[in-house]
């Protein structure tokens, strides 16, 4: 039993600093790289400048953290029973952010462990497959399509200058009033120009607002 448990192994060993200089070292290396491709890859209207800093800093941090843990299972213990009490309260919104997030974590984990020729590859990998998937061509997003017309007959002959340039149309709201109509109208076409000013050439039309948006199309 004393052989399978040594009481020595509950305290502090040194740890040698070469090897916590090189951990960190190629931490931050790995780190910096994701913060120049985070940088490059989002299309984010607002680009957070501190939540890319923040990825370099979790990658050291937990790099830190599984070097401390490895010289010491009363430290480790400690470690565990203090992090379990952290509450993150601000949510991520964006997917790819999350996975910026754990990638950098599984930096800062494999890092801390030694393991960097596996960091290495888990970049390369990651960079190559996030950049063919970001190239593939995807199905023309769907549009959002709003027709005001001053007399509420109007509709038909406004559904069949739709039809004429996007076959693919589906009304998503009609809203009447006495002397007017409002209409609102998902459809995928590549004709915008032509649609909206076949539109105002509809009698009573008084407005068109035809709204694109970047994101994924709906099958």
């Amino acid at each position: 039993m004393k052989d399978a448990f040594k009481l020595d192994a509950l305290f502090i060993q040194d740890v040698d600093v070469g090897f916590m200089i090189k951990v960190l070292g190629f931490t931050c290396i790995v780190a910096i790289y994701i913060f120049a491709f985070y940088r490059i890859i989002t299309r984010k209207s607002i680009y957070s400048k501190f939540f890319n800093i923040s990825l370099v800093g979790v990658a050291i941090i937990t790099a830190a953290i599984i070097v401390t843990i490895q010289s010491s299972l009363v430290v480790s213990l400690g470690m565990v029973g203090a992090l379990s009490i952290v509450r993150f309260r601000t949510p991520v919104k964006e997917p790819m952010d999350l996975m910026f997030l754990f990638w950098s974590i599984s930096v800062g984990i494999i890092c801390g462990a030694g393991l960097f020729t596996l960091a290495i590859i888990l970049t390369v990998m990651l960079t190559a497959i996030i950049f063919v998937l970001d190239r593939m061509p995807l199905t023309k997003a769907e549009m959002v399509l709003i027709v005001n017309a001053s007399r509420n007959d109007a509709e038909n002959e406004i559904m069949e200058k739709v039809q004429e340039f996007a076959k693919h149309n589906s009304v998503k709201s009609r809203n009447l009033t006495p002397g007017s109509i409002e209409l609102t109208i998902e459809l995928r076409t590549s004709e915008e120009k032509e649609l909206t000013s076949a539109l105002m050439t509809v009698e009573g039309v008084t407005a068109v607002n035809l709204l694109a948006y970047s994101g994924e199309a709906v099958f």
